[in-house]
């Protein structure tokens, strides 16, 4: 019985070494840098060795991806543990300053998880930028936040009614996949706060945010701004204005 343990093993410790070079790779030339070639020349062996690990190139980066939204994910919750005396709007905007800092200090990660091309017009199935992995540490963490924030607090979300009925077929299969995390992250969270207003308020704070830490890491905003830390806040400000968590 040693022998297969010490081969898994080796195999595992092989396929850290692969994904700490692909890594590497990564973070100092971005993510066309990672090849399999490059790989194995990094790890001193052959290319076609690397196919016992992982398929393609997409296989692997499909990995690192998970490599990466896994961290993030834990750093955050690491973050948000030590606001657990604060309240839910507290930890949510700490949380969202948190995945700001991270994307502006790791570019190339955040370029191969939240903004390399899917392939597809519109939300892929693996995009972690979407959230539809909400089973990932990453959107694990963002949704428990936004769930305690709805669970303590009266917001000002819009009816149903409000929502565009093309979307609310795949808002409510989504409000089940957010159910499913809550109740799994044991926070008593009563199923009626979550209805497909307050779904679809959540996709379009998601959004916003998103949007604006994408433009900044790319310099891309529409102007040049001196004190990009101040124009966040204050469209963290201006969110939590239309959520009824500050005077307007």
């Amino acid at each position: 019985m040693s022998n297969p343990t010490r081969r898994g093993r080796a195999r595992s410790a092989t396929d850290h070494e692969i994904r700490q070079a692909a890594r590497a790779l990564l973070v100092a030339d971005g993510p066309e840098a990672v090849t399999l070639r490059a790989i194995a020349r990094e790890l001193g062996i052959t290319a076609p060795a690397l196919y016992r690990y992982y398929g393609s190139r997409d296989d692997l980066l499909a990995h690192l991806r998970l490599d990466i939204v896994g961290d993030l994910g834990d750093e955050l919750a690491a973050e948000v543990a030590e606001l657990a005396e604060d309240d839910g709007a507290v930890q949510l905007f700490a949380l969202c300053r948190g995945f700001r800092h991270w994307a502006l200090t790791h570019t190339r990660e955040f370029t191969l998880v939240f903004a390399s091309p899917t392939g597809q017009v519109g939300s892929a199935p693996s995009s972690a930028a979407t959230l539809s992995r909400a089973d990932e540490p990453f959107g694990r963490i963002f949704l428990t936040t936004a769930g305690h924030l709805l669970a303590t607090h009266e917001l000002d979300t819009p009816a149903d009614e409000a929502v565009p009925a093309e979307l609310r077929d795949d808002l409510a299969a989504y409000r089940g996949d957010l159910l499913s995390v809550l109740g799994e992250s044991g926070l008593d969270f009563p199923a009626d706060r979550l209805d497909l207003g307050t779904t679809y308020l959540m996709i379009q704070f998601w959004a916003r945010i998103y949007g604006h830490v994408t433009l900044e890491v790319f310099g891309n905003y529409p102007i040049p701004v001196s004190k990009p830390d101040v124009l966040f806040d204050a469209m963290l400000a201006d969110l939590a204005r239309e959520i009824g968590l500050l005077p307007r």
